[in-house]
């Protein structure tokens, strides 16, 4: 049995992690009593922790958002800093970024509202370099993160690429980011099949409080899968390409997945998509590989005018002029 400083830490652990606890449940994971449990919760209400309770067999304890902060060692105008700095990091590729959205989920769980819109205020007037994607809205980030850290059902409206809405039913299992992109891996429980859902077009509703067992990941490496869910799902274009180089060497340059066929030591076959060949053929030329094409008229229609540009733009290497012409030539020499 810990401590009893020990054990209000574990306590106050476990309230950051799930909405709700039972009596039962925490006395089950403290290994006390369900009266310990309840002079437990009175100590941390007493250093200002604000947990509510809900009486009733469906009760429990959640820590809320209180009147002013809990005692973190933070002032104010710290905790502001610390919910804008861990935003900035989450939607950053520093490796970190699940991290920094878990610590901001429990930190605007207990922040007072005064705060919370602070820290709204301070995003709302930050401005983005032209060109670059916009923010993301991290209230809808955090939900969905605090969801899948509380194992609890999300209900959300989604707009799909086509500009079609709908509501979706889904038990949350995992972010993953890629490039200033989030997507969130989900068992949809209206089509009772795996769904990769991008956080951008999702508008969280309020929380179901129903929970779930999370399930088997539908593959080992989850990024991998739902980097290939999405890359194959956006293609409306389809090409096969035989590169001249192992297949070893190939993936190492292709970051997406992508099925590689090994016909040789020396040579390999790629199935890529985008949606315009035009844009395929400009990023396969940064390969730096000899390759030809299989199967795509399209996509080798969109090489010969590629080829055809850098030409134009090479012009004459041999004089050193641009564009000369055969009778400028003579002209010259």
């Amino acid at each position: 049995m810990l401590e009893t400083s020990a054990r209000l830490l574990e306590l106050l652990s476990l309230l950051q992690l799930k909405r709700d606890w039972t009596s039962a449940e925490l006395a089950r994971r403290l290994e006390v009593s369900t009266r310990t449990v309840r002079a437990d919760v009175a100590k941390l209400r007493s250093l200002g922790y604000p947990v509510d309770a809900r009486p009733g067999i469906a009760g429990g304890y959640r820590l809320a958002a209180g009147t002013a902060m809990p005692p973190l060692l933070l002032d104010d105008d710290e905790a502001v800093a610390v919910a804008v700095g861990l935003g900035a990091v989450a939607t950053q590729r520093l490796g970190v970024e699940e991290t920094s959205l878990t610590a901001l989920a429990k930190l605007e769980q207990v922040l007072p509202a005064r705060l919370r819109r602070r820290v709204a205020a301070v995003r709302e007037a930050t401005s983005v370099v032209p060109g670059a994607r916009p923010p993301l809205d991290l209230s809808v980030l955090g939900a969905v993160a605090a969801a899948i850290r509380g194992q609890e059902r999300l209900r959300f409206g989604y707009t799909k690429p086509g500009g079609s809405e709908g509501i979706r039913h889904a038990e949350p299992q995992r972010l993953v980011s890629w490039g200033s992109l989030w997507y969130l891996l989900a068992w949809d429980l209206d089509r009772d099949d795996w769904r990769v859902f991008r956080v951008d077009r999702m508008v969280v509703h309020a929380p179901t409080g129903v929970r779930f067992q999370p399930r088997a990941f539908p593959a080992d490496n989850v990024v991998e899968y739902v980097t290939g869910r999405v890359s194959k799902g956006a293609w409306t274009y389809r090409a096969r390409v035989l590169v001249h180089a192992p297949a070893a060497k190939v993936a190492g340059k292709i970051r997406i997945p992508v099925d590689i066929e090994v016909v040789d030591e020396f040579t390999c076959q790629v199935e890529l998509g985008s949606d315009h060949p035009d844009r395929l053929a400009l990023w396969m030329t940064q390969l730096d590989l000899d390759l030809e094409v299989i199967d795509g008229d399209e996509l080798a229609a969109a090489f010969d005018r590629l080829a055809t540009r850098f030409r134009r733009a090479a012009g004459d290497a041999s004089t050193g002029r641009p564009g000369t012409t055969d009778d400028e030539r003579g002209l010259l020499e």
